[in-house]
């Protein structure tokens, strides 16, 4: 993958820079510094592949007839971070599972985001009148810079509990963060220069917390346990760690 590639999959600079008036496609392909047609046929790109992740679940009769039995109506909502934000992200996969549903789907995920910018996002899930939310927060949160982590597990408890009781949406599915690949975490060079790291441990504490809640939680550390599930950097996800993912939410909510 390019430094372009990976740029486009997964920042979104018109969702942080909302504030910005006309940030209309080809200024935001100067950012990436490409040309507005090498930038929309990335997007083009990646929209395939969504396409051709779902059709492959799709495939598989067990989880067809899942995709059939979501509770989904209206318009779903998900917030998060880059595991969601990304273009080949287990939501877009699910987007174009259920592109033959009468359903709309809004992605609100920003790379980068911790529950706490999360937080400040509020009027955002307000204004898109959700029926239905899937949250999936906290990988950020648990980022170590040379020692405690980013967001204190207590702040990131109170974080959570806080969003979803502001949201004003009744009908909401937590998402645990997805596990990590500790030994590609710490051998990737950019996070070694940076002295960031990401443990495991962390993230059970999060999805301990989450599956102490009323509201639904789906699991996700089964689904992103496999070999194939990290790219280089062992925290973000390859499309068949995400496809996995879309596959466990659509298991779960189908039953």
């Amino acid at each position: 993958m390019t430094t372009a590639e990976r740029l486009v999959r997964f920042q979104q600079p018109e969702k942080s820079l909302n504030y910005l008036p006309g940030l209309a496609q080809d200024k935001v392909a100067a950012l990436f510094d490409l040309t507005p047609e090498a930038h929309a046929a990335l997007l083009k790109g990646f929209e395939d592949r969504a396409r051709a992740a779902a059709e492959s679940l799709l495939a598989d009769p067990e989880l067809a007839r899942c995709v059939d039995g979501l509770p989904f109506k209206g318009h779903v909502v998900a917030i998060g971070e880059s595991t969601t934000a990304d273009r080949l992200s287990w939501f877009e996969i699910l987007r174009h599972a259920l592109r033959d549903r009468d359903v709309r789907l809004t992605n609100l995920a920003v790379s980068g985001s911790t529950t706490t910018q999360a937080l400040t996002r509020l009027p955002a899930l307000a204004f898109a009148r959700a029926d239905h939310v899937l949250c999936m927060l906290g990988g950020n949160d648990v980022q170590r810079i040379g020692g405690p982590r980013l967001v204190s597990r207590e702040e990131t408890e109170r974080n959570l509990d806080t969003l979803r009781a502001a949201s004003g949406v009744e009908a909401w599915t937590w998402l645990t963060p997805s596990r990590v690949d500790e030994e590609r975490v710490r051998a990737y060079p950019h996070f070694q220069r940076a002295g960031l790291s990401w443990h495991n441990e962390d993230l059970d504490a999060i999805a301990d917390h989450l599956a102490s809640r009323p509201e639904p939680t789906v699991d996700t550390r089964p689904a992103t346990s496999a070999p194939d599930a990290h790219l280089e950097d062992g925290v973000h996800l390859t499309v068949e760690g995400q496809q996995a993912v879309a596959a466990a939410v659509i298991r779960a909510l189908a039953a």
